[in-house]
């Protein structure tokens, strides 16, 4: 319970359903990065997984189907800081996020009409326009 992944007030992700790996971090860090595995790859599962509705499951395979694997794992990798806690603690916070944004349904949009004065004040405002344009076109002749 303590180490669970709250997503939404509905869905939690219980710390066993997480894989943690720790691997190498590259880039720049001397020879701390050379001995220590701060790098947190976090696995789930979503196929497998017991705390997903059905609708949520084919929700998130869809909308998340470019970064979940074939096996059925969504993979997050984090490897910001030289702590590993931290990085565990970002790549938790990533798999939150990106669950939450797939599960998000957007409201349906409510086509309005625009209203009848709204039109009329704008196609006056189009003829007064229109008008001062060709006042500015005509030739005064002063012979």
């Amino acid at each position: 319970m303590k180490h669970d992944l709250f997503i939404q007030h509905n869905l939690v992700i219980p710390e066993h359903e997480l894989e943690f790996l720790t691997s190498r971090a590259g880039g720049a860090g001397g020879q701390h990065v050379n001995k220590t595995d701060t790098r947190i790859t976090v696995r789930w599962n979503v196929l497998t997984s017991s705390v997903l509705t059905e609708e949520q499951r084919q929700r998130l395979l869809e909308k998340l189907s470019t970064k979940i694997s074939q096996e059925g794992y969504l993979i997050v990798h984090n490897s910001a800081t030289r702590s590993q806690q931290h990085n565990k603690k970002n790549a938790l916070t990533i798999l939150a996020q990106e669950i939450r944004a797939a599960l998000h349904v957007a409201k349906k949009r409510i086509a309005t009409k625009v209203p009848k004065a709204l039109k009329e004040a704008r196609l006056r405002k189009k003829a007064k326009r229109s008008v001062v344009k060709k006042m500015r076109s005509k030739r005064i002749d002063l012979d």
